[in-house]
């Protein structure tokens, strides 16, 4: 705010300054052309060789004097000493106009006279017409104006201060209402929100903005707390079983059946692994803010042959059409989003499951993964995609997942550019099976040459 006052004062001095210049070089133009315009009337007199003595020029702050070349004055108006010329032998230029500031007591005048000197005569009798003005009114009208800017400026400047004060002030207002809203948010749970201003301008549309991303970061607040819930509810039951084990292993010291107490710490250590593995996925793809570019071309034919290698049991049926199916992505990432869809397919598949490709679908190669059994019902087909989720009758944890498969399988064909979906397999069905349908972008033949 002082800065900008400053700057208030700077300009106005500056252009005070500027209009007193303009000013005095204004008033000064108007004096030159009034003894000019004198002048040359005298002149035009003298030219006709009908210049009167006295000079017909009135006007108490005008002095008119016609001298010839030896500067001896042949003519003068009424109030002209008639004797000494206004300017002297070296002042007058050789037959030129001129323009001098001469002081006034040569004339009989106080204070600055401003004497314009105009050629006349013939070139046999030379004349010079010498015309004098006062500059008295010159300088009371700049009195009067510097005067005025000492004092309108100050004023001036005062009040616009006090209006600049007030109307920042009051647009500040809502900013430092923002600042300490913002202050009092401590990141605990609850709604918190910064005060929207009444008024609809750039303020307010900040306060929605900044709310806006505060709900953002609360809702992301939200899925972060109950994933390391999830987290942590997923990693105590394998925990606990282990423990649990162990414990009644030692109870029951010589009768303990070793082998079989490896086998299920071996399998809950499994089970424990994969959680890991899977949660480190997931957290992994939240952290990567832009889909990185793909590793190259992957054929799906082949990809999709060494999946179903996988799954002896139950048998996995394979149906990929002759031809290559080329497709852009990370080997990886494919590979695990068909290992987690082959496994979600065998958990339920009352007999087999099928893994296969068709397409183009427009600018798409279509990969679907089917089986025969329950399937899910097309209000929980989004739900399953949550991290987590597991349905009703799919929450045994021996058979069932953690919940994660579906999630990241999601993520990962969303890297890839891609979509995935689920549908089931035979609409109308007692049991219609479950179709999930993954979408990759296609890539022509010989693109990967």
């Amino acid at each position: 705010m002082a800065l900008g006052v400053l700057g208030l004062v700077l300009g106005f001095a500056l252009g005070g300054a500027l209009l007193l210049g303009a000013l005095g070089w204004t008033l000064q133009r108007s004096v030159d052309a009034e003894a000019l315009r004198t002048a040359d009337a005298v002149a035009l007199l003298t030219a006709e060789d009908a210049l009167p003595d006295p000079l017909p020029v009135a006007g108490g702050q005008l002095r008119v004097q016609v001298v010839d070349g030896q500067s001896r004055i042949r003519a003068a108006s009424i109030d002209a000493d008639r004797l000494v010329p206004m300017l002297g032998p070296d002042e007058l230029g050789p037959g030129q106009r001129q323009r001098l500031v001469v002081d006034g007591r040569r004339v009989g005048m106080s204070g600055p006279v401003r004497v314009v000197t105009v050629p006349a005569g013939t070139p046999q009798e030379p004349r010079t017409v010498l015309v004098a003005k006062s500059l008295s009114d010159v300088r009371h009208s700049l009195h009067v104006v510097r005067n005025l800017l000492l004092v309108g400026f100050p004023l001036l400047v005062a009040g616009l201060a006090v209006v600049a004060w007030r109307v920042v002030g009051a647009t500040l207002r809502p900013v430092e209402e923002l600042r300490s809203g913002a202050a009092e948010i401590t990141g605990r749970a609850g709604a918190e929100r910064l005060p929207v201003p009444a008024g609809q301008d750039e303020i307010h549309r900040l306060a929605v903005t900044l709310n806006d991303m505060l709900d953002r970061l609360a809702a992301s607040r939200d899925r972060q707390r109950a994933f390391v819930a999830d987290a942590a509810h997923e990693l105590r039951s394998p925990l606990t079983n282990m423990r649990t084990e162990l414990e009644v292993a030692r109870r029951l010291g010589d009768g303990t059946d070793w082998p079989a107490v490896a086998d299920d710490l071996l399998a809950d250590t499994e089970r424990l692994s994969r959680l890991v593995d899977d949660l480190l996925l997931l957290a992994r793809l939240d952290e990567q803010d832009a889909r990185p570019s793909p590793v190259g071309p992957v054929e799906l034919g082949g990809l999709l042959r060494g999946v179903a290698a996988r799954y002896p049991s139950p048998p996995v049926r394979l149906v990929v059409p002759d031809g290559a199916w080329w497709v852009e992505g990370d080997p990886g990432e494919l590979r695990r989003v068909l290992v987690n869809l082959v496994d979600n397919a065998s958990r339920h598949a009352h007999g087999a499951v099928e893994l296969a490709v068709t397409g183009p679908d427009g600018a798409y190669h279509l990969v679907t993964v089917t089986d025969d059994g329950p399937g899910v019902p097309a209000a929980d087909r989004e739900r399953v995609f949550a991290r987590f989720t597991r349905l009703d009758d799919a929450r045994a944890r021996d058979a069932g997942g953690a919940g994660l498969g579906l999630a990241i399988v999601r993520e990962l064909v969303r890297r890839a550019g891609g979509t995935v979906e689920l549908a089931d397999a035979t609409p109308g069905a007692a049991a219609p099976g479950l179709r999930a349908t993954v979408r990759l972008p296609a890539l022509a033949e010989s693109d990967p040459e």
